[in-house]
């Protein structure tokens, strides 16, 4: 059984941050919450860990649209095949903020995580916890939205402590950041020669 762990969303303190680090890297599961929605998370080294959250979600990881959480553009190289200036600057002026940019995947993303379509979703949340913890943690966080399907409708639950009685004994620890967001990010896919949305959620993009 997971435990519930309270942080400051503008201030996260440091030693919280530092044991859900040690978490993650010991392979562990976090749900935490974003600038959009809570999420869960982990290294995106961590094979079992990625299989567990595909596992929880009830997805296969090939077909998954899972998203790189990273601190800021300068490591998008690392992962994320040349892309044009246009795009650089589109990013540039809407990270961070409520937005998952789909680029080409180079060969450095771990195989695991390499879907179909050979893609990456990444994602600068303007939430502090967020990236405080990728900067400590010193890799991408691999993020998967958390939201609940009945009949066909998709919600995103905001209760934090709503969701840790569902998935309690399922994930490692919770962060409780207060009430989360009820819309998912806006995707923009960078892949083709055009930009494209191809889902309009929080966040209005800046051109």
């Amino acid at each position: 059984m997971s435990g519930l762990l309270k942080i400051h969303k503008e201030n996260p303190e440091l030693r919280k941050l530092n044991r859900i680090v040690e978490i993650i890297k010991q392979g562990g599961i976090i749900i935490y919450p974003t600038d959009t929605l809570y999420a869960l998370g982990c290294d995106i080294t961590n094979n079992k860990a990625i299989e567990k959250i595909a596992k929880i979600k009830g997805i296969d990881t090939k077909k998954a649209n899972f998203s790189f959480i990273i601190k800021d553009l300068s490591r998008i190289n690392d992962y994320a095949k040349p892309f044009s200036n246009r795009v650089y600057k589109l990013m540039k002026k809407n990270l961070p903020g409520p937005f998952t940019f789909i680029l080409k995947a180079n060969n450095s993303i771990p195989k695991m995580l390499k879907n179909n379509k050979k893609t990456i979703g990444i994602r600068i949340p303007g939430s502090n916890i967020a990236t405080d913890i990728v900067d400590l943690l010193n890799t991408p966080l691999m993020s998967s939205s958390i939201k609940n399907i009945e009949d066909g409708f998709v919600t995103y639950p905001n209760d934090p402590y709503e969701i840790f009685e569902k998935y309690k004994y399922l994930v490692d620890i919770m962060i409780d950041g207060g009430v989360g967001g009820i819309e998912p990010s806006t995707v923009i896919d960078c892949t083709g020669d055009d930009i494209e949305i191809v889902r309009q959620g929080r966040g209005e993009l800046l051109y």
